[in-house]
């Protein structure tokens, strides 16, 4: 559902986010098809996955100390701030020990972590983000809050929709960790080269936005975590 341009926040209100809101308008009936989607679909994935999430909460359990559930706090819809819900694929306390993005061949990553993470396990608790509406299968991924201090007047406008598990973006950006392996500073390159480039994406995904290429989206990236 797209907020009342009244009702969004003050940092929202800009003619920039204006120009995304006035697309999304017209859009609506998408927008409301969008979210039963996700309810109904989250909730049968849900009930149906209950075998494999017992079965990776074991591996998780018996490979390293920690808890099974990694949460973490991401920005969504209207600058919302929520709690998102992984696997734990790092060792306990993995952001005391680097940065809150991720190099290729992270040493902090789990050897059961390696696996759910090529694979994109560790993002299946999300489907109770999306049931909840915090998160959408579809939209832009969310960002932590101190990346989100970062954005551009433009850049707001991606919080104008419930954040997604997959985009666009994500698979255009599959190779990220290698990307940001190149540099020494992986918090400052991500934030002056790979950031300002996801979002080029990303906004342009709000100009193409309709529930069909959602779902085209959903069925790209299932071929290219097949493909990994």
């Amino acid at each position: 559902m797209l907020t009342n341009w009244e009702n969004l926040p003050n940092s929202m209100k800009s003619d920039e986010v204006l120009y995304y809101y006035r697309i999304l308008k017209k859009k609506r009936n998408s927008l409301i098809i969008k979210r039963v989607f996700d309810i109904i679909c989250s909730g049968i994935l849900i009930i149906i996955l209950c075998p494999i999430f017992l079965i990776l909460s074991l591996a998780i359990r018996i490979d390293s100390k920690g808890e099974i559930i990694f949460k973490q706090e991401r920005v969504t819809k209207c600058g919302k701030i929520f709690n998102i819900y992984k696997f734990r694929s790092m060792i306990h306390d993995a952001e005391k020990f680097g940065a809150q993005v991720t190099k290729r061949n992270d040493n902090r990553i789990t050897k059961v972590g390696k696996v759910i993470r090529k694979f994109r396990l560790d993002e299946l608790p999300q489907l109770f983000n999306i049931f909840t509406g915090d998160l959408s299968f579809v939209g832009v991924r969310p960002e932590v809050p101190k990346y989100v201090q970062k954005y551009t007047n433009e850049m707001m406008a991606t919080l104008l929709l419930p954040a997604g598990v997959t985009s666009i973006t994500s698979i255009a950006f599959k190779n990220e960790e290698e990307i940001l392996n190149k540099f020494d500073d992986t918090e400052k390159a991500y934030i002056d080269v790979v950031l300002p480039r996801k979002m080029v994406t990303n906004l342009q995904y709000i100009k193409d936005f309709n529930f069909f290429y959602d779902l085209k989206i959903m069925f790209m990236t299932l071929i290219a975590v097949i493909k990994r």
